[in-house]
């Protein structure tokens, strides 16, 4: 009777969060509201303020261009640094003390963007140093999250990465409402700066939680990662022998178990490559979409009241269904499938987040559409498209930053998880690119002109799509968190991947 009631004991405790899991939760909120809502009214004030201040039709598409061009670039750059972030933390200073000093730099850029309002070259180097802040910072504080578990509690893991990113979407949500009506009401200033008031309240949140962290010291360099083997392997391609993986030319200078630890972490990046296509359109919800919003019809009529609502606010309905959906999914949807016998396994989401996210890109063509032949349609076709493509967002984000901690030996979780980000960096750096061909003129401009364009990524979602048919069935997957034997064997095997 007394094992009985011990065995209970232990039972409970196993599904206790972690102490210092609120001052994560809470310094996320604070941290996303200050990156959304200054990207919420990005784009247009780009436009207004510096590409097209007059309206003129004849330069609409060019200025467009422009500013979703730079808007695009700042987000690769923010989502690139992640892995250098990452990199940093496991190797030399450890992720408390990265994320803390890394904030301060943070701060420092909403700063400048609310100095420099009305001189682009000044705008444009605070929008470099809150790219540096939030990308420095970003692989670190979600691996964060995963140090706070241990075999004690490691059934709570999956359910604390959806309340973190209930978090992240918690403070979008209110940047999104507030940041575009200050805009409107208050000018740019106050617009970002308010979100550098919120970033210092994330940095004191972080610092208050510091006694309450499980804080993974840094394992420091050697011979024996990622980078040395990976360069190795293709420096002495000669000495491929029949057989043989690229990889497999190391193990005559490396250590062969440590070799096989970084092939665990090619197979996650090779999952990671078919996330670049819904990379490549999401990030236009914060930037195209807006100047679609723009020339919509905004008004709101809930019947017990009625408002037009600001084009830079319309990514509010995007959090609002996240924050459903991912209490639907998490509570309903996945554990229906997986009762009657279809499991939700990682890359069957990923491959329904996909589609997903190109039925919504069909949704804004036609929106677009109308606008381009003098229409207003009403703003309630793009919610419409945020709602399909929040759904997509918690089939392939959340799964993703899950799937980048758990698929990854322990020595490397935060590098992992910033290569997870250089994914959304690619993406970004993709729709930059096209943008910036449209904004140049020529076959891009004229082919790519009004709903063409949501045409052309409808079509390079389709072709990721259709090749994850027919390689996911041969995708092997290794969970290093539900099968620690293999995470014990590799952490002693590879030392410092």
């Amino acid at each position: 009777m007394v094992n009985d009631t011990l065995v209970a004991d232990q039972v409970k405790r196993k599904s206790r969060f972690p102490r210092s899991v609120p001052y994560i939760i809470g310094n996320e909120a604070a941290e996303r509201f200050s990156f959304y809502g200054m990207r919420s009214i990005l784009t247009l004030f780009l436009v207004k303020q510096f590409f097209n201040p007059t309206g003129s039709a004849a330069l609409s598409q060019q200025a467009d261009a422009h500013a979703n061009k730079l808007n695009h670039l700042f987000v690769m750059v923010a989502y690139a640094l992640p892995f250098v972030g990452g990199m940093v933390a496991d190797w030399f200073t450890g992720k408390y003390k990265l994320i803390l000093y890394i904030s301060m730099v943070y701060c420092l850029g909403h700063l400048l963007l609310s100095m420099f309002d009305s001189s682009l070259g000044g705008f444009e180097i605070g929008m470099l140093v809150v790219a540096i802040g939030a990308g420095g910072i970003k692989s670190c504080v979600s691996a964060n999250v995963g140090d706070q578990f241990d075999s004690s509690n490691q059934d709570l893991l999956s359910k604390v990465y959806g309340w973190f990113y209930f978090s992240i979407n918690a403070g979008s949500m209110l940047s999104t409402i507030i940041i575009p009506l200050t805009y409107t009401l208050y000018g740019p200033k106050w617009a970002f700066g308010i979100p550098g008031i919120l970033m210092a309240l994330a940095t004191v949140i972080f610092f208050s939680g510091r006694k309450k962290y499980v804080k993974v010291p840094p394992q420091g360099i050697n011979r024996n990662n990622l980078v040395f083997i990976t360069w190795y392997s293709l420096t002495h391609l000669s000495q491929k022998k029949p057989g043989q993986s690229v990889l497999d030319v190391a193990k005559s200078e490396y250590d062969p178990e440590r070799v096989e630890g970084i092939k665990a972490v090619y197979r996650v990046m090779t999952v990671f490559f078919f996330a670049l296509a819904f990379w490549a359109v999401w990030d236009q919800c914060l930037s195209e979409w807006t100047l679609y919003a723009a020339r919509s019809d905004r008004n709101i009529n809930l019947g017990f009241t009625s408002f037009v609502i600001e084009p830079g606010s319309v990514s509010t309905f995007n959090t609002i269904f996240l924050m459903i959906f991912i209490v639907l999914f998490n509570y309903g949807l996945y554990p229906f499938f997986d009762k009657i016998g279809l499991k939700t396994t990682p890359l069957r989401r990923l491959g329904t987040g996909l589609i997903l996210t190109a039925v919504s890109f069909v949704v804004i063509a036609f929106t677009h559409n109308s606008i381009e032949h003098g229409g207003t349609p009403s703003i309630w076709w793009q919610v419409l498209a945020f709602m399909i493509l929040s759904a997509a967002e918690v089939l392939v984000s959340i799964t993703g930053l899950e799937y980048a901690y758990t698929h990854s030996p322990k020595s490397m979780k935060s590098t992992m998880t910033g290569i997870w980000f250089l994914v959304v960096s690619f993406g970004n750096l993709i729709t930059a690119l096209v943008n910036g061909f449209i904004e140049n003129g020529g076959w891009w401009a004229k082919n790519l002109k009004g709903a063409n364009y949501e045409w052309f990524f409808v079509a390079f979602i389709s072709v990721f799509i259709l090749v994850f048919l027919l390689v996911s069935p041969r995708m092997k997957e290794r969970n290093y968190i539900t099968d620690p034997v293999i995470d014990n064997q590799v952490i002693a095997d590879t030392n410092n991947l």
